[in-house]
């Protein structure tokens, strides 16, 4: 016979109550783990699109994603003549909000020259960028079509491709654009302010400007050796791939991660409490029950396990329907939510740990139950 069933179905009502509760904190901790785990893949991925190796900026700075860089526009032409480098191509970077079909469009708009490191790494519909002027790749969470147009800046753009999960480390949705386009978007200045320029004699300045320079370097060279040689004659800071990743990991994204954290640590700590104080009140109700099993020779053990059992049970099944809730719904949240198996896994460790100990309480008030209290009235 199975003590612990027959308790969960005596009081079945309060069980399942309980574990609908449970349930729905364990599906929380879950999505924040996928939160934090989309967020930085998400981070990553406008970093790993272009399959570069070496990152140029402005001297001093610390890359694209983490501050401001302007770079001239012929600094490619200096860094593809270092011995090593393979290809290199410019982009610029920039968020800008518009309006479209009477909704707010928040935009990433990424420059680069066609043929070059810097576009997106594949296309899901459509085709790339064939022109030098008013053609864009978007990705589908703009809700784009192919063939539609889009207004930015004083021109129209004809949409001819459409990329998948390619958004910045804020969420925003990326467009691609060629690099002369995105150069007149970021750095021509408006009329009046031209004028004015002109007036003060300050109009000698170009458009060529560019936020980076990504480099490829050939197979036999080191990524290190040729950063190293751009930080050393080009006066520029250079970095690789690997560490513009940990830049973005550690610094653009780390308060959000422990943000994140604490948030988790909180609802654990919340869900213990609850089993904890589910299991006392469990337990509380059926001292007379244990006491008499006491009075006819049941050992410890089986008392402890009664109420392991239903911690456990109670645990499992808290888990179970959170995780189907958080995969059904994980599509529709405004960030992308990306749940791995092994934080599933770890997760769920942590509940048998967290049933564990929650269960304590009650073994502890079981275990210091008389038995002649089951004799009295």
């Amino acid at each position: 016979m199975n003590l612990a069933l027959r308790d969960i179905r005596h009081n079945l009502g309060r069980f399942l109550l309980t574990c609908v509760g449970l349930s729905l904190l364990l599906a929380v901790v879950l999505s924040m783990i996928g939160i934090y785990r989309g967020l930085v893949a998400d981070a990553l991925t406008l970093a790993r699109a272009p399959g570069a190796d070496i990152w140029v900026v402005e001297s001093g700075t610390r890359g694209p994603f983490a501050e401001a860089s302007r770079i001239p526009g012929d600094t490619r032409e200096q860094i593809a003549r270092l011995a090593g480098v393979a290809v290199a191509g410019s982009v610029t970077f920039q968020s800008i909000e518009t309006f479209h079909r009477a909704r707010k469009l928040r935009l990433q708009i990424v420059g680069y020259e066609p043929g070059r490191p810097g576009g997106p790494a594949e296309i899901a519909g459509g085709r790339m960028i064939a022109r030098s002027h008013f053609e864009i790749v978007a990705d589908q969470r703009t809700g784009l079509a192919l063939g539609e147009r889009l207004r930015l800046g004083r021109d129209e753009f004809t949409v001819v491709g459409l990329t998948r999960n390619m958004v910045s480390s804020g969420g925003d949705a990326i467009i691609y654009m060629t690099l002369l386009d995105s150069q007149a978007l970021q750095f021509e200045l408006a009329p009046p302010a031209a004028r004015r320029e002109k007036a003060r004699g300050a109009a000698g300045g170009g458009i060529d400007t560019v936020n980076a320079v990504l480099a490829r370097v050939a197979p036999n060279a080191s990524a290190i050796e040729v950063a190293e040689a751009a930080r050393r004659w080009k006066h520029l800071s250079a970095m690789t791939q690997g560490e513009q990743e940990t830049i973005l990991t550690r610094s653009v994204v780390e308060k959000a991660r422990q943000q994140i954290g604490l948030f988790t640590s909180i609802l654990l700590l919340v869900s213990t409490v609850i089993i904890a104080l589910i299991i006392y009140t469990m337990t509380m109700d059926k001292l007379k029950e244990i006491a008499t099993l006491k009075l006819i020779g049941a050992p410890d053990r089986r008392i402890v396990a009664l109420i392991l059992q239903q911690a456990l049970a109670m645990g499992a099944i808290g888990f179970g329907f959170g995780a189907m809730l958080i995969v059904s719904v994980k599509d529709y949240f405004p960030r992308r939510v990306l749940l791995q198996p092994e934080d599933g896994l770890m997760l769920a460790a942590a509940v048998i740990l967290v049933c564990v100990l929650a269960s304590g309480l009650g073994v502890r008030l079981a275990l210091k139950v008389d038995p002649a209290t089951a004799l009295g009235s």
